[in-house]
């Protein structure tokens, strides 16, 4: 059975591509934020209020993981650097058993944005 190589190169196109992702979420939550303000300004019911809040909150918690997000990657270019460095382009099992963790966090991190935007545009369906 023939092993299957995988390059830094690929690794790196997925990171440039993942890092793309996240700084489009974050250009996406700055919006959001000025949304909110506008609710802000808009609505004085407590409850209207409330919900208001939650979805500040929670995007304050997505940006503090989208972040963290980004650090993770820029962790992994440091560690294929240092193997490009070595004239190493195939990295070592533990790293690429980490990186494929990291799709999968990253794909669980899609579905929960996915489903904060699809609630708060429903929301502000109702509200603005």
């Amino acid at each position: 059975m023939e092993k299957e190589v995988i390059y830094n190169e690929d690794l790196h196109f997925e990171h440039e591509n993942w890092q793309r992702e996240l700084d489009f979420w974050e250009d996406e939550l700055k919006s959001f934020h000025l949304r909110i303000e506008e609710l802000i300004n808009r609505w004085t019911d407590p409850m209207v209020l409330a919900e208001i809040e939650k979805f500040q909150n929670e995007f304050m918690i997505q940006e503090k993981e989208f972040d963290a997000l980004k650090d993770q990657i820029a962790m992994h270019e440091k560690n294929m650097a240092a193997h490009y460095e070595k004239n190493e382009d195939v990295l070592n099992k533990t790293f690429v058993t980490q990186h494929l963790d990291f799709r999968k966090v990253l794909e669980t991190e899609r579905n929960l944005y996915y489903n904060l935007k699809k609630d708060f545009f429903r929301f502000m369906t109702k509200y603005m």
